[in-house]
């Protein structure tokens, strides 16, 4: 393992690119490797043997593209499958989890709302932060059905979007909610909605802390790419390149070339 090789980050689909992002901002030398799994998303919906499974075949395939660190840009694949992930594979290992902590330090009204999936929300690890830090704090969770499916789609902004917003965002509202943790990697790519709905509302969103923790990892690792350098993207989807490469343009860069990852749900190590 050495400094020149890539990062490995992957998502249940292409929510992750907003974390993604974040890590190109701070890590401008390194190669980075995605991978949507967006022929299984959402995640949200599905068993947890099945998310771990998903999870630790896509952690396989990417160590065998040599990376030196993965990140799980996916709150549902945290809950069900990090333990699992950093018990089998000896590099570094940084993974979401919804921003509870900093919203409850910083609210104001002594509200806070969290959008998550439904799996996020149920998983050991969110109710380890909700013991942890909602003391003296109103923590007002809420599954979003739905709203991955319509970032996979490319569906932003338009009408049927709007409305599942204001279905899950105009209670929090009513109840005197001044901030809101996006606990979905997929729902940035939504916040310009969420600002419209509720103007007066803080988002936070975790993806530029998760981007800063991948640095300091891969610092006491000696494992930093120099950065006179520019990186570079490769992307893959478990969904057909045909229909991923345009989510993926829409939301990255126009023109990105997405290859087919190949399919492997048993979790089984292989060599790809």
């Amino acid at each position: 393992m050495t400094a020149a090789n890539p990062i490995g980050v992957f998502d249940s689909g292409v929510g992750g690119l907003s974390v993604l992002r974040e890590i190109r901002r701070e890590l401008p030398g390194e190669d980075l490797l995605y991978v949507a799994d967006s022929g299984y998303a959402p995640y949200g919906d599905k068993p947890g043997q099945l998310i771990e499974a998903r999870s630790v075949a896509i952690v396989d395939f990417l160590v065998n593209q040599r990376a030196k660190a993965i990140v799980v840009a996916c709150n549902t694949a945290t809950g069900a499958a990090i333990a699992t992930l950093r018990a089998r594979f000896p590099l570094p290992i940084v993974a979401m989890e919804p921003a509870v902590k900093p919203a409850a330090a910083s609210t104001k009204s002594g509200v806070i709302g969290v959008l998550a999936t439904g799996s996020t929300l149920a998983s050991e690890n969110f109710e380890r932060l909700f013991t942890r830090f909602g003391t003296g704090v109103d923590i007002l969770i809420q599954a979003c059905p739905g709203l991955v499916e319509q970032v996979e789609a490319g569906d932003l902004s338009g009408a049927p979007t709007r409305a599942l917003l204001e279905q899950y965002v105009l209670p929090l509202l009513e109840r005197q909610a001044d901030t809101i943790v996006l606990g979905c990697t997929h729902y940035p790519f939504l916040a310009p909605l969420i600002r419209e709905i509720a103007p007066s509302v803080a988002i936070i969103d975790p993806s530029a802390a998760i981007a800063r923790e991948l640095r300091r990892r891969l610092a006491d690792a000696g494992l930093l790419s120099p950065e006179a350098r520019a990186g570079t993207e490769r992307f893959w989807s478990s969904a057909s390149p045909d229909k991923a490469q345009p989510v993926i343009s829409q939301l990255w860069r126009a023109g990105v070339e997405v290859w087919s990852l190949p399919d492997r749900s048993d979790g089984k190590a292989s060599s790809w």
